[in-house]
C-alpha cells in the first residue's frame, strides 16, 4: 500500500503539460548529467560510455534507462523509495526531473 502511495505522489509531483496543450519537457538532460556526476558517480556509471559502475552493486544509468517500459514515473518512484544500499539523497523537484531526463536520454 505504501508503494502505491509513493507512486501516486511521484506522479502528482511531476511537471504537467501546459494549459496550451503543448507537452512540456520534463527536466533538462544536460543539467541532469552535471548533477549525476556530482551526486551519483561515486557508485553509478552515469555516462553511456562507461561499461561498469564504480560500485559493482550499483547499476549503470544506461542499464536503468534500457529496462523495458522504463518511464519518468517509474524513475521518480525509485528515487523516492529508500534503498538499503543507496543513500537518502534529498533532491529538489527540478533536480530530480533533470536527473530523470538525463537517464531517459541514455535509451
Amino acid at each position: 500500500m505504501r508503494a502505491k502511495a509513493l507512486i501516486l505522489a511521484a506522479v502528482i509531483a511531476l511537471p504537467m503539460p501546459t494549459l496550451h496543450g503543448e507537452a512540456q519537457e520534463i527536466g533538462q538532460p544536460s543539467r541532469g548529467l552535471i548533477l549525476a556526476q556530482r551526486l551519483c558517480a561515486e557508485c553509478h556509471a552515469v555516462q553511456k560510455e562507461y561499461s561498469r559502475s564504480p560500485n559493482a552493486n550499483a547499476p549503470r544509468f544506461q542499464a536503468i534507462a534500457s529496462i523495458p517500459g522504463m518511464t519518468a514515473t517509474a524513475l521518480s518512484a525509485a528515487l523516492n523509495t529508500s534503498h538499503r544500499a543507496m543513500p537518502n539523497i534529498m533532491l529538489a523537484a527540478d533536480e530530480q526531473a533533470d536527473i530523470i531526463a538525463y537517464i531517459l536520454s541514455l535509451k
